[in-house]
């Protein structure tokens, strides 16, 4: 089986935590056997605050520019970086500057719990 969407006509969400943070479900675990496919935007100005996951993160970074806490480690990720957040580690994203920070964010499918530090 396979799938053909447009980015165009999937549901931005916006997200309870942080501020000017929304995600697109590009591929759910009910429509791709191993890992599901998001699209994240946080806005000039936004944040995602501090948090754990319980599955690991492959990220791609598609525009923008932002401060990225991963651990103790602080770094400014931008178009073109790829991230690896591996399962239970802290992390959090800080918008730097005026353009919207995107990221593709591939996650392995089973269940996830999120909790704020």
């Amino acid at each position: 089986m396979y799938l053909h969407k447009q980015i165009g006509g999937i549901e931005a969400v916006e997200q309870k935590a942080g501020k000017g943070v929304k995600m697109k479900m590009l591929l759910s675990q009910e429509e791709s056997p191993n890992f599901a496919m998001r699209n994240f935007t946080i806005e000039a100005g936004g944040h995602m605050p501090f948090h754990t996951n319980t599955v690991e993160h492959e990220q791609y970074v598609l525009s923008g520019r932002a401060l990225v806490k991963i651990g103790d480690e602080t770094f400014e990720a931008a178009s073109g970086d790829i991230l690896l957040i591996p399962a239970g580690i802290a992390h959090s994203y800080e918008t730097i500057g005026n353009e919207t920070y995107s990221f593709l964010c591939l996650i392995p499918n089973g269940e996830d719990c999120i909790k704020i530090v």
